[in-house]
């Protein structure tokens, strides 16, 4: 016979994730970027320094020219159109999880973003966005001296 320990937490740790598991499925949550409906819901990170804000985003299998990048009265948006190509003479497909469609997401830029110098990149699936700070916004060091 095997002698277990009694762990409390372990039904509650079982419990947050069967809660958790409920509403990944209520809302079509994938770790894929789209979800179970089809739509196109590129990931993105958005990072901070002292000199720019800089939104790194996810859209594998696209080209630039599908891609638009606008900045209107202080909101970012990212949208584009994926056309995916599939041969379909003498293929039937049995399982297909790649997807055609648009997607749109709006990001509201902070109010020291200087959105004349904004910059857009995008290399091998991944579109960064660099968004320089005003001057006003940077940290500034002080001198402090001793009498």
């Amino acid at each position: 016979m095997t002698i277990v320990r009694y762990n409390p937490n372990r039904s509650l740790n079982r419990v947050a994730r069967d809660f958790d598991s409920m509403f990944e499925n209520f809302f079509n949550f994938s770790d894929s970027g789209i979800n179970t409906s089809g739509a196109i819901n590129p990931r993105v990170d958005i990072a901070e320094d002292k000199d720019a804000v800089n939104f790194t985003m996810e859209i594998p299998g696209m080209k630039k020219e599908d891609i638009k990048v606008v900045v209107e009265e202080g909101v970012l948006t990212v949208s584009g159109d994926r056309k995916i190509s599939r041969e379909e003479k003498d293929r039937n497909y049995v399982w297909s999880e790649r997807v055609s469609g648009s997607f749109s997401r709006s990001f509201r830029l902070p109010e020291y973003a200087e959105v004349d110098k904004i910059s857009a990149d995008y290399k091998d699936g991944l579109l960064t966005i660099a968004i320089p700070k005003a001057e006003i916004a940077k940290p500034k060091e002080i001198e402090v001296k001793v009498s």
